[in-house]
């Protein structure tokens, strides 16, 4: 119902109709005021009342000119209830694009997609090398640090949960698109793309890696000496990997991937409770020492030890994939997109909570400094392959492989909605079954190729790991101070200011000590040399 109203001596004010709220998968248009109708003739020059009016045909029965005190004030509470139904997204515009795009096509989520897609996306191989980081920090600062890490990435989700509609009237549904919000269209894009890429595209080619080579893990496993003289190398492995990705990256959108998200969760916490509790149930190696990995030269110690931080903060990503799932879920007054995701990230972040303090801290118990930088599973591999029943040996590798398919979905889908987005924005039409496909099979054999060029790409995770800190711990909190705008100097501006730049110095420091890292151990880069 549309109200209008008029005032002596101004000009005529108009409201927006309120529209019916969009079922999930709408799209509607940009909200635009309607002009008046053709009868109606508004009022003329304003200033002192010497402007004439020709007739006047009154438009609503709440306001007319006998009524102006009474219907001034209706009006302006009418006004001020359509700005309060923007602000907590009623209102929102869309852009009809989105409709054609794999992560905002579909808006049928809910809290239970939410857990799913959070507990695949936060739980993965970077788990499995937390007791590295231990071998090098001991216990106490890798309990504390590990502490510490959790909870601070928790809060910087829940950041991002919130800002996700912060500004009336508009969704940012993914992280580049708040990035610039709060920094500016250039310097937003120039902070944010490069980890959100790495997080996505370099996650994927890691994942062709660790599944290619634990599939010829559980090869070898289950073959055993009945394996053929003639068995597939390393780089074949890769290929059976990829292809087995380009199959199942056919799945049109990220609510559709659902269920794939499910099974990476439920493998993940699977055998990351199989590799802690193999791990803990067999006798300790007789050299086993828990005195931390250090040199003689102090600085040498100090680099060790920020680059064991970067192997911590490189266990926690998949904030740069929080809006994305958020944008999923429908948004209306009563019922909006926060509240559904924030319970399923709380659910999914107490169950990452039960697999990766026992996968660090077991994990280290049972082998100490004695852990190789392969993390948990190599560690199983090396010293209990004969002790373990092959079965259950076999099973453990298999599920990291089920999750690592799972993962690569969830990782590659801001990838995707990019290609398409850039097509889209060209043509203008969405792109059909062929080009869909195309785009998905091109990446999947370009991080193919990548990771056969770079197979040393997974080992490098203290040093990923501080230049994609930024993303979880310190721009989460630069953008609720730019975009909300607390009150300065109070407790949450103090709080924000101080953990986004201590996160800035974090990454800078946790890089360094990755590259430090790299020197040290001669690193050998061996260019399309996978073992």
């Amino acid at each position: 119902m549309e109200e209008r109203g008029t005032t002596m001596g101004a000009s005529e004010a108009e409201l927006v109709s309120i529209p019916a709220t969009p079922r999930a998968g709408s799209t509607p248009g940009a909200l635009t005021p309607r002009g008046p109708p053709s009868g109606a003739v508004v009022a003329g020059g304003g200033g002192g009342g010497g402007g004439s009016r020709s007739s006047w045909t009154p438009t609503s029965l709440i306001s007319p000119r006998f009524l102006s005190p009474i219907g001034t004030p209706m009006k302006r509470a009418l006004v001020n209830m359509k700005g309060y139904l923007e602000e907590v997204g009623h209102l929102t515009r869309l852009n009809p694009q989105d409709a054609w795009l794999p992560i905002t096509e579909s808006r049928n989520g809910n809290a239970h997609y939410a857990a799913f897609h959070n507990l695949n996306a936060g739980i993965g191989f970077q788990a499995l090398v937390l007791p590295v980081a231990f071998s090098f920090l001991g216990w106490s600062w890798g309990i504390i640090s590990l502490t510490i890490a959790y909870f601070w990435q928790l809060y910087t989700l829940w950041i991002l949960v919130k800002l996700h509609e912060a500004v009336p009237g508009r969704r940012y549904n993914r992280y580049v698109e708040l990035a610039q919000a709060a920094f500016g269209e250039k310097l937003g894009l120039w902070l944010a793309l490069f980890p959100t890429v790495y997080l996505s595209a370099g996650t994927a080619t890691a994942l062709i890696l660790i599944g290619g080579e634990t599939m010829k893990l559980f090869f070898q496993i289950v073959c055993g000496p009945l394996c053929t003289s003639n068995p597939l190398s390393t780089v074949e492995w890769y290929l059976v990997f990829t292809s087995l990705c380009i199959v199942l990256s056919q799945l049109p959108n990220l609510n559709s991937i659902a269920g794939l998200s499910l099974i990476g969760a439920i493998t993940a916490i699977t055998y990351a409770t199989m590799a802690w509790v193999l791990s803990v149930s067999q006798p300790r190696p007789a050299s086993i020492s828990y005195e931390p990995k250090g040199s003689p030269i102090f600085i040498n110690s100090v680099f060790s030890f920020l680059n064991a931080l970067g192997i911590l903060a490189f266990a926690f990503r998949g904030h740069n994939l929080a809006l994305e799932i958020q944008a999923t879920m429908p948004s209306t007054f009563k019922h909006p997109a926060h509240v559904p995701m924030w319970r399923g990230a709380k659910v999914a972040y107490v169950l990452i909570a039960l697999c990766i303090f026992p996968v660090a801290i077991g994990g280290f118990w049972a082998y100490g400094n004695l852990m190789p930088t392969g993390g948990i599973l190599n560690a199983l591999y090396v010293f209990h392959s004969h002790s373990i029943p092959r079965a259950l040996l076999a099973l453990t590798f298999l599920l990291v492989v089920f999750n690592c398919l799972s993962s690569f979905q969830i990782y590659s889908m801001p990838v995707f909605d990019s290609f398409e987005a850039g097509y889209t924005s060209r043509t203008n039409r969405p792109c059909s079954m062929w080009v869909r496909s195309g785009f998905r099979v091109f990446y999947a054999f370009i991080s193919f190729f990548i990771g056969v060029a770079l197979p040393f790409l997974s080992s490098l995770a203290g040093l990923l790991g501080g230049l994609t800190l930024p993303v979880t711990f310190a721009y989460p909190c630069f953008m609720w101070v730019l975009i909300k705008k607390p009150q300065k100097y109070s407790f949450s501006w103090y709080l924000n200011w101080g953990l986004g730049l201590l996160g800035i110095a974090f990454s800078l420091a946790f890089s360094i000590g990755g590259v430090w890292s790299m020197v040290n151990d001669g690193l050998k880069l061996k260019f399309f040399k996978p073992i």
